[in-house]
């Protein structure tokens, strides 16, 4: 039945069905070719896919993003981003990157950075005569920061199905995160010079000082929300709804750039973004319980444990695995559909599960930068 299940799956992406349709049809249609497989089992297993409290994080981050856009708070940052970068050769790019890094302790998603920062940015960049190519380039890989760096919302899927902390997981991924800031930064700044583009006049320190205070408040509410949770003050789904409220309070009574009345309107967003990334999560776990329920997790162990038992190998064929599958889907059903069956190899070869938590999240992202798919481009 599995040949099935991915050629259905196969052949409705071809047809370039939305990604939630095409795992939740190959699903429906290998539970009905199963004789002892009930059909109300596929509803029953959506509901538990979603049925978590950790997950809940997920809608308040998303809202926080929303509400954090429509306050002015990405254009304070990409000032402030302006006034102590700009003046780097290629300083539209560097102020992407920096902008992005920011913004990624916002909003906790890929999506929502290169939404929100390219929106500003890619017209900037071109009208200062940067490739098109190269700027959306620059936003795409700057937004990859998104899930990496924390808050995430990948990694409170993937801690809610390894069943890890995802306090920890948010620790783990801020070097990382900001590793990745500083590459990117290198090879922008590589580019800029071979091709040409030129640098932002440089910034006064009275200009640095002004900008930092115009975005301050967005400034700190990573730092409220990690605090938080290293604590233990409150759970990663307590941080989203602090990250809302933070945001409602900083947006209506100190930039005063949001009324009351705007929030109708920006919940009823995030409800509809959340929607449709909770049916992927509850058709992506139906998918990965058909694999899991015809023994394909236990033959990718053995067929990994039989190529290699050293770890740095076994990570290596994984990271290369999932950057090819992230050529043709999206990530999050990767990382839910995967992290079961991945799970027990990490256990076998005594690999740390915050670390590979990190390393899957990262690897996803990039992935998702890539084409066939490429949805942050």
């Amino acid at each position: 039945m599995i040949p099935l299940l991915f050629g259905v799956f196969t052949v409705l992406l071809l047809i370039n069905l939305p990604m939630a349709f095409a795992i939740g049809i190959a699903s429906i249609a290998t539970v009905f070719a199963t004789e002892n497989l009930p059909l109300h089992s596929v509803v029953t297993r959506m509901f538990v896919g979603v049925d978590s409290f950790e997950l809940l994080a997920i809608p308040f981050f998303i809202a926080a993003g929303e509400i954090m856009n429509a306050a002015t708070i990405t254009e304070r940052i990409v000032n402030f981003s302006r006034s102590i970068v700009g003046h780097i050769r290629g300083g539209l790019a560097h102020v992407t990157i920096v902008s992005a890094m920011i913004f990624s302790g916002i909003s906790g998603s890929a999506t929502a950075d290169a939404s929100a920062i390219g929106s500003m940015m890619i017209p900037s960049m071109v009208r200062a005569r940067f490739g098109r190519d190269f700027a959306v380039a620059v936003n795409a890989s700057s937004s990859a920061m998104g899930p990496i760096i924390p808050p995430s919302i990948m990694m409170v899927i993937y801690g809610s199905i390894a069943n890890v902390s995802i306090a920890k997981l948010f620790l783990g991924g801020f070097i990382p995160g900001v590793l990745i800031g500083f590459g990117l930064m290198g090879v922008a700044y590589y580019l800029s010079v071979r091709r040409g583009y030129r640098a932002e006049a440089r910034a006064s320190l009275k200009e640095v000082w002004k900008t930092f205070k115009a975005a301050i408040l967005a400034l700190l509410m990573p730092v409220v929300i990690m605090v938080g949770l290293l604590t233990g003050a409150f759970t990663p789904t307590e941080a989203g709804v602090v990250a809302v409220v933070y945001a409602i309070l900083i947006g209506r009574f100190v930039y005063k750039s949001i009324a009351f009345r705007d929030l109708g309107h920006l919940f009823a967003n995030a409800a509809i973004t959340t929607a449709t990334a909770m049916l992927i999560i509850a058709t992506a776990t139906v998918f990965a319980w058909l694999l899991a329920w015809f023994g394909f997790g236990a033959n990718v162990v053995q067929v990994l444990l039989n190529i290699s038992r050293d770890p740095v190998i076994v990570l290596f064929l994984i990271i290369a695995f999932l950057l090819l599958l992230g050529l043709f889907v999206e990530g999050i059903p990767v990382l839910i559909i995967f992290t079961p069956i991945l799970i027990p190899i990490v256990a076998q070869l005594h690999i740390d599960p915050i670390f590979f938590g990190v390393i899957l999240v990262m690897t996803i992202v990039i992935a998702s930068v890539t084409p066939l798919v490429g949805v942050l481009n």
